[in-house]
């Protein structure tokens, strides 16, 4: 099964947008958002394998909500951002961690620690927005071969959609089949070969995917 959205042209991914994150990892609530992109070409669809890189170090899950932006997008206020949204999804934003950490230390961008291939599963298909409304409570959780590792809802959010669009939309033209991952919750952990993660929110579905060595 392929990824609602197989190649999106971006993929614009929030950091530390729930507190509980943010304090799991010793950073501060941010006072505005903070935005990074993903390469469209580690997308993956429900059921294919995530692939670690050897020699890489630790490797962890992040279950996001994910929008798809359903038209151009640029400067758009807070109380039309509702408007641009085509429908939502699930993300995995698979991390290599300590990669991440060392291009923290260097104040370096997220993008190679984020972007290997197979690092961004989505699915298991896009609901629309007619089918959800605007989704402000829904529950959020990971497991790992069975076991849950993240659970949190929707409205723990530092930063709500609207805000995020308003934010992003401010800098960068947002088009149609553009992805915004808006975080993840607290409880990130390390996935490793044969593994299995399952992504579950409310209202959307299910995202299951292996882990394998390359």
């Amino acid at each position: 099964m392929k990824a609602p959205i197989a190649r999106p042209v971006k993929i614009v991914a929030l950091g530390l947008n729930y507190a509980l994150h943010a304090a799991e990892g010793k950073f501060q609530v941010p006072k505005e958002p903070i935005i990074f992109l993903k390469a469209g070409s580690s997308v993956v669809g429900p059921g294919e394998t995530v692939r670690i890189p050897r020699g890489l170090g630790r490797m962890d899950h992040e279950v996001e909500l994910a929008v798809i932006i359903g038209k151009t997008a640029s400067g758009v206020k807070r109380r039309n951002a509702y408007r641009y949204i085509a429908g939502y999804t699930i993300a995995n934003d698979v991390s290599a961690r300590d990669l991440q950490t060392k291009d923290l230390e260097k104040k370096h961008p997220w993008f190679r620690s984020k972007s290997f291939d197979t690092f961004t599963p989505l699915g298991p298909w896009m609901v629309t927005t007619d089918e959800i409304g605007a989704p402000v409570h829904l529950d959020v959780e990971c497991l790992v071969n069975g076991k849950r590792r993240q659970k949190a809802n929707t409205r723990e959010m530092v930063f709500d959609i609207p805000r995020v669009i308003e934010f992003i939309s401010k800098y960068i033209t947002l088009d149609a089949g553009d992805v915004i991952s808006t975080g993840t919750p607290e409880g990130i952990g390390p996935i490793r070969h044969g593994d299995t993660m399952v992504c579950r929110i409310d209202k959307i579905g299910e995202l299951r995917n292996p882990v394998r060595n390359r």
